[in-house]
């Protein structure tokens, strides 16, 4: 607003849908919605690289929030290559009642000794998702920051057991956590678990619980942005 020289204020309210202080890229999301917002409002006339440029001096995730869709993502999360939509399934996600400091991850993160079986199959996992091939991309799951949240909190391991025990496809954590996600193919299966950890004994593990699908955003080409 300030580069367009627009004198106008904005009132924004915030209902929040994604899980605060996640690893699941909530405020990324809306940063992203008031760019879009304010550049449909002010008929700024941006294009979705101009907001996509402007956003990434914001946060590494708000470029890929605004394009929406399935992605591969590089340099710091600024470079996108638009991917086909994730094969359909329910994604049970789940946050235990802790919060994880993003720096401390990072600052914990010795990339330079993982073992090269800890990083993602990505070429891998690319061919799977052209190939619709849900088991494909499960099998080749991979966050290097789960070595060192595990470590510090083993909650979020017992939550991934416990959803691959109840019929998760795969489980991981997202981003620098602590939420974890399931994958799952059996609608009953993903009901189960969720009433488990929402519920059942296992309610302890997770301050929040939801039950979900992919948005694939058909709109999205190699050739939108």
């Amino acid at each position: 607003m300030e580069e367009f020289g627009i004198k106008k204020g904005v009132m924004i309210k915030l209902r929040k849908f994604i899980p605060v202080a996640a690893g699941m890229a909530g405020g990324s999301s809306d940063a992203a919605a008031v760019l879009f917002g304010v550049n449909k409002m002010f008929s700024l006339g941006l294009s979705m690289r101009d907001l996509m440029e402007r956003g990434v001096k914001i946060g590494a995730d708000v470029p890929y929030c605004l394009m929406r869709g399935t992605a591969l993502s590089e340099g710091i999360g600024e470079i996108l290559t638009p991917l086909p939509p994730m094969p359909q399934c329910q994604i049970l996600i789940a946050k235990p009642a802790i919060s994880v400091s993003t720096k401390f991850v990072y600052e914990n993160l010795h990339a330079n000794e993982l073992k090269k079986e800890q990083h993602p199959d990505i070429d891998g996992m690319i061919q799977a998702i052209r190939n619709q091939d849900l088991y494909g991309v499960a099998e080749r799951f991979g966050n290097v920051l789960e070595t060192v949240t595990e470590k510090e909190y083993p909650v979020i391991k017992e939550i991934k057991d416990k959803m691959k025990g109840m019929g998760a496809v795969n489980a991981m954590m997202s981003g620098s956590g602590p939420t974890v996600f399931g994958l799952f193919t059996s609608p009953a299966a993903a009901e189960n678990a969720y009433e488990e950890l929402r519920y059942g004994q296992s309610a302890e593990m997770a301050k929040q619980v939801y039950l979900t699908n992919f948005y694939n955003n058909k709109e999205v080409s190699g050739n939108g942005i």
